[in-house]
């Protein structure tokens, strides 16, 4: 008797640390520029708005909110996905990038963490070939055709103005 009340404390505890475990762990990919291109550059008629951002941009982190407001309205259309990529230091993952993502309530979307600092001047023209590197900066693109790029902060109204535009665009 006392082997099956240890057993079942012991099964009842695995089981609630896997519960919260999941529940509050966000799944980032640390990846470089020739990983996180593909992901965007897909050919099937899906809309991705890529945005950059970090932790340390204090106009990242305003938008954020109405970023993913925006996005819930659209995460369910087959035709549109959201991609947040944090620029944050990959040694910040832990410490930082997942903790915001928890408290912010970040979900519905891809998230990644670009760990390609010392290459930045091949990969950033290749977002862009007008972007300095400042963030917040959003790319919107299609079949792996830039269709717009926005190299600053964007308010919630016209962030979905942007979306619909485009995705009428695609009709």
């Amino acid at each position: 008797m006392k082997y099956k009340k240890i057993f079942l404390f012991i099964a009842i505890a695995v089981y609630l640390s896997t519960l919260s475990g999941c529940a509050s762990e966000p799944e980032i990919k640390v990846v470089n520029f020739e990983e996180l291109r593909p992901v965007f550059h897909q050919q099937n008629d899906v809309l991705y708005v890529v945005n950059f951002w970090a932790t340390w941009c204090a106009p990242c982190v305003k938008e954020i909110p109405d970023f993913m407001e925006v996005n819930s309205e659209f995460s369910k259309s087959d035709n549109y996905k959201m991609i947040l990529v944090s620029l944050d230091d990959s040694d910040k993952l832990e410490e930082a990038v997942k903790p915001f993502i928890v408290d912010k309530k970040i979900n519905d979307v891809d998230l990644y963490l670009l760990d390609d600092i010392k290459r930045m001047n091949e990969w950033i023209p290749a977002v862009d070939s007008a972007w300095s590197g400042s963030i917040p900066a959003t790319l919107f693109i299609r079949n792996g055709k830039s269709l717009k790029f926005v190299s600053s902060a964007i308010e919630k109204d016209e962030l979905r103005m942007i979306i619909l535009e485009l995705i009428q665009d695609n009709k």
